[in-house]
């Protein structure tokens, strides 16, 4: 049998062109009608299921926010909650004030250059220390303080368990050197020194610390005590006429 083609190339061009298109406007419209669902479903999901949720969360929040409003005392009970949350912080942030007597004792050098304090006072705010004093070998032991002082170091744990050592500062100022007669009516030079010290020094976080003279000396043996030489009065002015010594 013999099968002889009558349609021409071109008419089967456009018969398959036009199956083509069809498919394509088929398919086209299936995926307009699965975007119009999926944007029909978030709607309904946003302005219904979400807000009947949110409209059930404002209702537990009134409700809850009125059974703590009749609780009374609350507002003092938060209060003191929230103290107590700060206890620890605030205890750990203290300094460990009792160290100053050690670091003064640590500072002070030994005879003949040894010092009398009148006044020591700690700012911790600007960490720095000022301390007036008086020595009776003048200049030198003015000289021998200072430089006590820049050679003097904190070692101590830090919390990482490493041996941390510090000097406890890098500068020192002398300022007010005057002589004046103490209360024996010996001669002594009146000074002011001032430094800023190393906040570790104070730190309740530097555990095992130890402040250590030049000549090595531990100055936080407690069973030393305080020297009561460390301290006296104020020397007073020299009575004009005196030879001041300069």
């Amino acid at each position: 049998m013999i099968e002889v083609n009558l349609v021409p190339d071109v008419k089967q061009e456009l018969i398959r062109a036009k199956r083509v298109r069809a498919l394509v406007i088929t398919g086209a419209g299936f995926v307009a009608i699965v975007a119009i669902g999926i944007v029909v479903l978030l709607a309904v999901w946003l302005f219904g299921v979400q807000a009947v949720q949110s409209h059930l969360a404002d209702s537990a929040i009134s409700s809850k926010s009125k059974q703590l409003a009749d609780v009374p005392d609350l507002g003092d009970m938060l209060t003191i909650q929230h103290q107590l949350t700060q206890v620890t912080a605030l205890h750990d942030g203290k300094n460990i004030d009792s160290r100053f007597f050690d670091l003064l004792r640590a500072i002070n050098p030994p005879a003949p250059n040894q010092v009398t304090f009148s006044m020591a006072r700690v700012d911790s705010d600007a960490q720095t220390v000022q301390l007036e004093g008086q020595a009776a070998n003048g200049y030198v032991a003015a000289d021998v303080l200072k430089k006590t002082i820049l050679g003097t170091s904190l070692t101590y744990t830090d919390d990482t368990g490493a041996t941390q050592t510090v000097p406890i500062t890098d500068d020192v100022s002398t300022s007010g050197l005057s002589y004046g007669d103490d209360s024996t009516g010996k001669k002594v030079l009146r000074f002011t020194i001032m430094f800023t010290y190393n906040e570790a020094i104070f730190a309740r976080s530097s555990l095992n610390a130890s402040i250590v003279s030049p000549n090595r000396q531990n100055a936080t043996d407690s069973y030393h005590g305080v020297p009561q030489s460390l301290f006296g009065d104020r020397a007073a002015d020299q009575k004009e006429g005196t030879d001041n010594g300069q």
